[in-house]
């Protein structure tokens, strides 16, 4: 394991990577700690934002790879995540903002985000060919 070819990459996927390591780290202490908590609401912000900044900053992750990439081909598979996490933050800030009766609701797409935006869409980073990959196992 060496996190030399995270160094060596763009600053862009950088940002990415260590604002996924962070949210992935803080969503599961959010997920145990207790609810409703000063705490609670407020590592729930730095998550959100968090979770902004990997989800803006995925949309330039390939364009950082492949300079001058035609915006059609900045687009992957993996990018279905990017919409999906979009829109769960927006409908899970929501529900908090709301308060009230919504406000019981914000767990489950913030609970959504954890697993198809940090998990699932986390796992496709560690395939051989990606950075994450080579951060792993070598090579």
């Amino acid at each position: 394991m060496s996190l030399q070819p995270l160094l060596e990459a763009p600053w862009i996927i950088q940002l990415h990577a260590y604002a996924a390591f962070a949210a992935f780290a803080l969503g599961l202490f959010q997920l145990a700690a207790p609810k409703g908590t000063l705490p609670h609401k407020t590592l729930g912000a730095v998550w959100i934002v968090l979770m902004a900044i990997i989800t803006v900053s995925s949309v330039f992750v390939r364009p950082a790879l492949y300079p001058g990439l035609p915006l059609a081909r900045w687009f992957s598979f993996i990018h279905i995540f990017t919409i999906v996490t979009a829109f769960g933050l927006i409908s899970g800030s929501l529900l908090l903002l709301k308060g009230g009766p919504a406000l019981k609701n914000h767990a489950r797409p913030f609970i959504g985000i954890f697993i198809g935006g940090l998990i699932i869409a986390g796992a496709f980073a560690f395939m051989p060919g990606r950075i994450m990959h080579a951060v792993a196992f070598g090579g």
